[in-house]
């Protein structure tokens, strides 16, 4: 008799970032800074796994391709902003090959933004390689000592008030909605 199995797949990755939050005044992250941040990725298959095959649910590689793509090449080293932001009028005027750069939100990038809006994307990619698989929680590590959980029980994609035109919630490698 073979038996099923529902394994969870994690994923971590390393990244490094910058950020400022404008709601926070005169307060220190107002001001540009960055961090060495971590994510780590928890999927659930949507479908039981059944021992005596291939003995998995899908090939790591499958999974993790281009949400390590999507981390190393388009959120590491990203400067994370508001769409509010009046950096985004300096980069267009002064810099604009340097908006693909930009990581934007609406509202400020806090830690909490930025995993929903990884929990959308990691969505999208495996929806756009139709893996049967489902994100089952979202870790960000800001510092050793601050992590943000998102995971199914307290986050619904659905009615999160993240715009449905949004780039978190397509399964392209974009950060920004910019159009040049």
């Amino acid at each position: 008799m073979a038996l099923l199995a529902m394994p969870i797949i994690a994923f971590t990755r390393r990244y490094a970032m910058a950020h400022r939050l404008l709601s926070d005044g005169d307060g220190k992250c107002a001001t540009p800074h960055g961090h060495n941040e971590l994510v780590t990725v928890q999927l659930k298959p949507l479908t039981p796994m059944v021992y005596g095959g291939d003995n998995r649910a899908a090939p790591f590689a499958a999974l993790k391709q281009r949400w390590h793509e999507w981390i190393d090449h388009a959120v590491d080293h990203a400067f994370q902003v508001n769409a509010a932001d009046p950096l985004i009028a300096y980069f267009r005027a002064h810099e604009p090959a340097r908006l693909a750069r930009l990581m934007v939100f609406p509202g400020d990038p806090t830690t909490e933004a930025l995993a929903a809006c990884f929990w959308l994307k990691l969505s999208a990619f495996l929806k756009a390689d139709g893996l049967a698989f489902e994100v089952a929680e979202v870790r960000v590590e800001e510092t050793p000592t601050n992590t943000v959980i998102l995971t199914r029980e307290i986050f619904e994609p659905t009615t999160c008030g993240l715009p449905t035109a949004f780039w978190a919630r397509r399964g392209d490698l974009t950060i920004n909605d910019f159009t040049s």
